[in-house]
């Protein structure tokens, strides 16, 4: 089977709802992570600073073939705090990546990002019957890092010089991955914390 990028749904959780990622949400991820160096730090190309910027990202996610891009909302306000996705994997059969995830710097360590893994690797290997889904990050992200291994990730093999970072330095990616075989069992770890 050949991994076709999953279409837009709605995920539902207790903390969070994933919905497909749309202009409206601009304000209120400005607002959550907008201008925090932080956040930013990582991620390849340039940090949004108005909602132009905001407006422009959410853009290039949403009309990017390769990827299906979600607004985390936190459910208790009702407003978008963060964002993370689907992402093609060219060469593997029945495979996906998440990624292009990032939330407010006050929803780090709140169970926010660990709830929205939960929703999209229950749809990965649920609803869409994949086989392998596919986390990477920055070398230096040791933060990305940990929480990607906290969800059971078991890491493959790190791509060197992969992209250029904001500062013109090269990245080097490590990537793990996660089969539908052992979600259960990672699964069942994460509930019981």
């Amino acid at each position: 089977m050949t991994a076709k990028m999953p279409q837009p749904v709605v995920l539902d959780g207790d903390v969070v709802r994933l919905e497909p990622i749309t202009l409206d949400h601009a304000p209120d991820l400005l607002a959550a992570l907008g201008g925090d160096e932080e956040v930013w730090r990582w991620r390849p190309g340039a940090m949004p600073r108005s909602e132009a910027d905001m407006r422009h990202m959410i853009l290039r996610l949403r009309d990017d073939p390769e990827t299906t891009q979600f607004a985390v909302i936190l459910k208790e306000t009702g407003r978008a705090v963060g964002s993370t996705g689907f992402w093609n994997v060219s060469g593997f059969d029945g495979s996906v990546e998440i990624g292009s995830t990032w939330y407010g710097r006050a929803y780090w360590r709140t169970g926010v990002n660990t709830e929205c893994k939960i929703l999209l690797l229950d749809h990965a290997f649920g609803s869409l019957g994949l086989n392998r889904v596919v986390l990477k990050t920055d070398i230096l992200n040791l933060r990305s890092r940990a929480a990607i291994e906290r969800i059971g990730g078991v890491l493959e093999g790190i791509l060197r010089r992969q992209y250029r970072r904001a500062d013109g330095t090269w990245r080097d990616s490590p990537y793990y991955s996660i089969l539908d075989d052992e979600w259960p069992a990672n699964r069942a770890c994460l509930i019981s914390r």
